[in-house]
């Protein structure tokens, strides 16, 4: 006779019951700090993709990929980056790369962004201060109307890279390829390129193409679109060309990138002018292509026309600053972005000429957003200072080779000299935490790891301190 043993009553329930405690503690999160919560679900992310990439039908010859360089392709794609260990086109199979696009475009959305999708699908509700933040990351108007942008920014990203694809492919048929190879390519080159990741389906990248401005523009204008950011399009698709309704970040972010780009390509294209490893061989006309090329690349797409080892020592200083500036807040590049340069820039020309107030366009900017721009640039620059001493001292490589790939990876530009993948793992997962740490932010993760909010309920006596 079968003995039957009494099931406790909460079994029958557990998942249930795991659902509901997985949703109390994403509300608990995303009301009491935000900021944490995008710093999880991201982190969790990456965890999935690598796990994901780990598996033996991701790689080409069918062999698990090891955790190392999973994760650091993992990170690269969700933080979207475009540095790699291993050849996109040769190691990962097909399920691979596609794996690889999809964390692409999840990443491309925004860490904001994944954090208040989650909270929405778990918690089916955003508390005031989950509002709060998204309304200030995409530049709403009113806490109501985050649900709709949200949806307008996936919307968006989909639109753009459609026609991005549909541009690409037609030029892949012609050069030869198959349909359903052209069209593959169109859609990694279109995802890629407006998610300023730099990753490429072909094993020698877009350098074939050095020459072809059908390929070659949709991809510098698909990556200056994405790195101007998700409020500056928003304010376009509103008000059109009309500078005058424009928003202030808006007029900085077009402004400033604008100036970048231009100022880019002609230090870029002067420096290596003459240079017989990169350009120097080349007509006037290909030069110039190959100098506005880079400009845009730096700014956070990371396609590379020519060897990064080949360009002069001021070249490189001058790729590094680009990088780290990067492009627009709230945008699929990454780097300090452009209104921190100009917050900056602005304020010392207000010291300079004694102003009280910094003024642009009719507009005060508030002492705190100075502030915040101060903390940003500091905090990035420590993060690539500690990283770099990391690097320096687990390769032994020259300080040229290991910033550049340093600032590559706290920017998630993706240009590289070729260290990622000579690195040893224990390198490969200080860069992958440099990939982390630009994605997220600077101020979103001390936001995120801040125990406490603090309120200050006096006030000292001032004195100032000797400065300079």
């Amino acid at each position: 006779m079968a003995v039957r043993t009494a099931l406790p009553q909460w079994l029958p329930n557990w998942p249930v019951r795991v659902v509901v405690s997985v949703r109390d503690f994403v509300d608990r999160v995303a009301n009491s700090s935000p900021a944490r919560l995008a710093l999880i679900v991201f982190a969790l992310v990456i965890l999935a993709f690598t796990f994901t990439l780990c598996l033996p039908a991701a790689a080409r010859d069918g062999q698990a990929t090891p955790f190392y360089d999973a994760l650091f392709t993992a990170a690269s794609a969700v933080c979207v980056t475009g540095l790699t260990t291993v050849s996109t086109a040769l190691h990962w199979s097909f399920f691979g790369q596609l794996v690889i696009l999809i964390g692409i475009f999840v990443g491309g959305l925004g860490i904001l962004t994944l954090a208040s999708l989650m909270a929405l699908m778990v918690s089916k509700r955003l508390g005031v201060r989950g509002k709060l933040i998204a309304q200030e990351a995409m530049n709403a108007g009113r806490m109501g109307e985050v649900g709709t942008l949200l949806r307008i920014v996936i919307s968006t990203s989909v639109a753009i890279e459609v026609i991005l694809a549909l541009a690409l492919a037609p030029r892949f048929l012609i050069l030869g390829e198959p349909l359903p190879q052209a069209i593959w390519h169109a859609a990694f080159y279109s995802i890629s390129a407006f998610n300023n990741a730099g990753f490429t389906p072909h094993s020698d990248g877009v350098v074939p193409y050095e020459a072809d401005l059908w390929i070659l523009t949709p991809l510098m204008i698909g990556g200056f679109i994405g790195s101007l950011g998700f409020p500056v399009l928003m304010v376009l698709l509103a008000t059109g060309f009309r500078f005058k309704k424009w928003t202030l970040h808006a007029k900085l972010t077009i402004q400033v990138s604008l100036m970048l780009l231009v100022s880019g390509a002609i230090l870029w294209g002067a420096m290596e002018w003459t240079n017989p490893d990169t350009i120097g061989g080349m007509s006037v006309g290909d030069k110039i292509t190959h100098s506005v090329f880079a400009s845009v690349m730096t700014r956070s797409l990371g396609f590379n026309l020519v060897d990064m080892n080949a360009m002069h020592s001021s070249t490189m200083l001058l790729t590094d600053a680009l990088m780290f500036v990067g492009g627009g807040s709230a945008s699929t590049a990454g780097g300090i972005k452009v209104t921190t340069l100009a917050v900056m820039f602005l304020a010392i020309v207000a010291e300079a000429r004694g102003d009280n107030d910094v003024k642009i366009h009719g507009r005060t900017i508030p002492q705190g957003t100075m502030r915040v721009a101060i903390s940003v640039i500091m905090m990035g620059a420590t993060f690539v200072m500690i990283a770099c001493g990391l690097l320096l001292a687990i390769s032994g490589e020259s300080l040229d080779r290991v910033l550049f790939e340093t600032i590559s990876a706290f920017a998630t530009v993706g240009l590289s000299t070729g260290l990622s993948g000579e690195l040893p793992p224990s390198g490969k997962y200080v860069l992958s935490a440099m990939m982390f740490f630009g994605r997220v932010g600077s101020i979103t993760l001390a936001s995120a790891l801040a125990l406490r909010q603090r309120r200050q309920l006096y006030h000292y006596p001032e004195e100032r301190p000797i400065i300079g």
